[in-house]
């Protein structure tokens, strides 16, 4: 490689990795944001919306162990939002027939009006945040993250 490719390639590559810090500190920023919105408007955390999201779109219940593989998380870090969940009436743990070590967990009806409560107010948020970006730019966004993300799966 002579010197000319051997610059572009370091200009690509410094550009690249700029891109990446503003992604991260952007992606940090708006989850700050969401966090304390959680928190003041709704008493509530971060995790807990996102157990709760994982359930909302499972409406036949979760193992555990499955939504922790969904929230990239451990057990234990699951376990005590689903007992608040759980005392709080948002949640259902059900026995699974043949499996006396398991249990799937469930959004009760109070928890599924709960987290369309959550989920409304946290669209709103990302939407009033997000708002300098044209419909048009949000998809082009979303296919280069898209094209990352296959980048990565291969």
């Amino acid at each position: 490689m002579n010197k000319l490719d051997k610059n572009i390639v370091s200009r690509a590559s410094k550009s690249r990795l700029r891109t990446w810090l503003k992604i991260l500190k952007t992606s940090n920023l708006i989850e700050k944001q969401i966090k304390e919105k959680l928190r003041d408007e709704h008493n509530t955390t971060l995790p807990r919306f996102d157990v709760m999201s994982a359930l909302y779109r499972s409406s036949s219940g979760l193992k555990m162990n499955e939504i922790s593989g969904v929230l990239k998380v451990s057990n234990g870090n699951i376990t005590g939002i689903i007992d608040r969940l759980v005392k709080e009436g948002h949640v259902l743990r059900v026995a699974i027939e043949g499996d006396r070590r398991s249990n799937l967990v469930k959004l009760t009806n109070k928890g599924i009006r709960q987290f369309e409560e959550y989920a409304g107010a946290h669209e709103a948020w990302i939407n009033v945040m997000l708002k300098n970006i044209s419909e048009q730019n949000s998809h082009i966004l979303i296919d280069l993250l898209d094209s990352i993300s296959e980048i990565n799966r291969s």
